[in-house]
């Protein structure tokens, strides 16, 4: 019998992730048939899928409100889908805002789909009172790290540890080459509204650093050239020199000295490659903070929660100013001990990540619940 599976992801990180399990998938059980929302990458493993990632990909409270009623429609536009194509499972990747919502949806619809939540939303993080619920919506969850599994146990969730996919996809760069020492990374993210936000900061802390180091030089990824061309706008702004190139952040987090990571997927990718970086973030203030009086953890970056310590410095809204970024960034760039100690350390830190086959064991647990 062919199986449909119908599937959810709303960003960057979690298009690249999809498609990376639905390729497994059907290496497995090649009549599959897929139907969904994500972007470029999923869309491209099967047609089926509808990519949204350019308007799906907002972030913070404030934000979604703005769209709110887009993301109404697509809601119950994506609830239509489901039933209409009567998939065997729906599989949930990341996006919590969305997809813990859509799960309930299902449930309360009555749709018999089994429920696959691949990449654990950080409930944990945040709302350690959702994991209850979510054991009622959700029929398995694909676990990225290891301690994450026995806190969605104790709520009789069924839970498995899969593996991060940055072992599979970053494991050949993982010791990497020699790092240029007058090349500093740039970071600011992938969405749009992010950069506008994030970019600037880190482009006045280059323009402060090329006070004391003219020799340095600055470099910067971007999503896609639609925001490589606005942030090349915004560096020639600014009066900063600064290369923007698309879908080379891997390579930056590898080469250059040091850098500035905006908060994300990028912070966690930047510890696996050794990268001596500091986190940079801000959002909207009401959705700052609101975050703040809800976060259950001492720190954002994840590489910071692997070790329980502040390895990565974080400068978070109020404290995301160049100058306190440059002086980080100088720091790091002047010291070679201090470089190495920290690329050293994030790159222990993240070891129980760097095992292949995630994607592999991703696909058998959700098959498995199809089984």
């Amino acid at each position: 019998m062919r199986r449909r599976v119908f599937i959810i992801a709303g960003e960057a990180s979690g298009d690249a992730h999809g498609a990376g399990l639905m390729a497994a998938m059907l290496e497995r059980e090649p009549g599959i048939e897929f139907a969904g929302l994500g972007g470029p990458e999923m869309a491209a493993v099967a047609g089926g899928v509808r990519d949204w990632s350019e308007e799906a990909a907002v972030v913070g409270l404030v934000e979604v409100l703005k769209k709110y009623r887009y993301f109404r429609e697509e809601f119950d536009r994506a609830l239509d889908a489901v039933a209409e194509f009567a998939p065997d499972a729906v599989v949930l990747v990341d996006y919590p805002g969305f997809n813990l919502r859509f799960a309930d949806a299902l449930r309360k619809r009555g749709l018999a789909a089994r429920t696959v939540y691949y990449i654990s939303p950080q409930v944990w993080a945040w709302k350690r009172g959702r994991i209850g619920k979510m054991a009622k919506t959700v029929d398995r969850m694909l676990c990225l790290f290891p301690f994450e599994v026995p806190l969605y146990a104790r709520s009789g969730l069924d839970a498995r540890f899969v593996g991060h996919p940055m072992g599979e996809r970053l494991a050949a760069m993982r010791e990497g080459g020699a790092r240029d020492p007058g090349l500093v990374a740039l970071l600011p993210g992938s969405r749009g509204r992010e950069v506008e936000k994030i970019f600037p900061v880190m482009l006045g802390a280059a323009a402060e650093m090329v006070k004391l180091r003219p020799d340095l030089r600055f470099a910067s990824a971007a999503a896609n050239g639609k925001l490589a061309g606005r942030m090349r706008e915004m560096a020639a702004a600014a009066g900063v020199g600064c290369e923007v190139g698309t879908g080379n952040a891997y390579e930056l987090m590898a080469g250059a000295c040091c850098g500035a990571v905006a908060s994300g997927t990028a912070t966690l990718e930047a510890a696996f490659l050794g990268l001596p970086y500091c986190l940079v973030y801000k959002v909207a203030r009401p959705t700052y903070h609101i975050a703040r009086a809800v976060m259950a953890v001492e720190h954002l970056g994840m590489a910071n929660l692997l070790a329980g310590r502040e390895l990565v410095r974080e400068f978070l809204q109020d404290e995301a100013r160049p100058e306190l970024v440059a002086a980080e960034l100088l720091r790091l760039a002047g010291s070679r001990d201090d470089r190495e100690g920290l690329g050293a350390a994030l790159r222990e830190v993240t070891v129980p990540l760097a095992e292949r086959g995630a994607y592999a064991r991703a696909a058998e647990a959700a098959l498995d619940v199809l089984r």
